[in-house]
């Protein structure tokens, strides 16, 4: 691979921008080893040999950050993952993948953006963030900015936050699709809970492996099970829709224990059939985009990362009548 950086295609500071730099992001984890940000920046900086004046060049309006080199990596990663070519087991850790590795041995340094987003991960990635974006009442984006639009900041602060938290939740989703399916039916009964459907003398508890009744949690909301929640819980993959006799089979094993009320959640999507027959009989329907914002919204597998607080005039303080 070329190891000469003044050969990379670069903005007009003379920096290489983060398109160029991601086959060297895959070149120095092709050892499979787990890194952090940091250790990758500084390998690929080093395999470079990238002079310390064009790492050390700031954005003029943020001259404490790292700088717009060492910013790029972040955007490079993020693409990376984004086409399934880089785990993400652990936060600011990173590790290639057997997709990673095919197409760093297939493209070699002529591995830009244009192929990744042409991978079927990338693909369904952005699919799923444009939905959510959608229904955001945002447009569609492709990818977070590197330098500022002349926009209103508080706008700009506002859709970052949720084009950020945005990702996280597909990211999510994609861990939970993943999961266990024992495991998934213990996050959704945390959720629910979490969302406060135990009451306060309540219980919730997911049923048996085996011998269920299609009833895998079940939320009293009071102590003497007066008002009971029953839950079916279903961890598929994205293509795999939930349709109306999946529904209907979970409103015979309702009937089954006399409830007349259920949640089912999914990892994927409901069939219009599906969406149809739960309203008719009060079956409360929960997709894989709905579970990820509640996750989020209730912090369930899920911590707040950082803080910013935007202050704005107090009027009642200065208001002398």
């Amino acid at each position: 691979m070329n190891t000469d950086w003044k050969k990379l295609k670069q903005s007009k500071d003379g920096i290489p921008t983060y398109d160029s730099l991601i086959p060297y992001i895959l070149k120095v984890l092709e050892d499979g080893e787990e890194t952090t940000t940091s250790t990758i920046s500084k390998k690929v900086i080093q395999f470079l040999k990238i002079p310390d004046e064009i790492r050390n060049i700031k954005y003029p309006k943020y001259p404490n950050s790292d700088g717009v080199l060492i910013n790029r990596f972040s955007f490079a990663l993020s693409d990376l993952f984004k086409a399934d070519s880089v785990a993400r087991p652990n936060r600011g850790i990173y590790q290639i993948t057997d997709s990673g590795i095919a197409l760093l041995n297939e493209y070699g340094d002529q591995l830009n953006k244009k192929i990744l987003k042409k991978q079927p991960a990338y693909i369904k990635y952005m699919q799923e963030m444009n939905e959510r974006n959608k229904l955001a009442g945002l447009n569609e984006t492709d990818e977070l900015l590197e330098e500022d639009d002349e926009i209103n900041p508080r706008k700009k602060i506002d859709e970052l936050a949720t084009t950020l938290n945005n990702e996280v939740a597909t990211e999510l989703l994609s861990k939970i699709r993943n999961s266990d399916p024992y495991f998934f039916e213990r996050l959704v009964v945390d959720l629910l809970v979490a969302m406060g459907y135990s009451g306060e003398n309540g219980t919730a508890k997911v049923t048996s492996k085996s011998n269920d009744g299609g009833i895998d949690g079940v939320i009293n909301q009071d102590p003497l099970g007066t008002s009971t929640v029953y839950i079916q819980a279903k961890r598929y993959k994205e293509t795999n829709v939930v349709q109306r006799n999946d529904i209907q089979s979970f409103y015979g094993a309702l009937a089954g224990v006399n409830a007349d009320r259920g949640v089912f959640i999914t990892t994927s999507k409901f069939s219009k059939g599906a969406m149809e027959f739960a309203k008719n009989q009060g079956i409360v329907l929960i997709d894989g985009i709905q579970l990820t914002d509640l996750m989020i919204d209730y912090q369930v597998g899920v911590e707040t990362a950082k803080t910013y607080k935007v202050f704005k005039i107090d009027s009642d303080y200065f208001d002398f009548e």
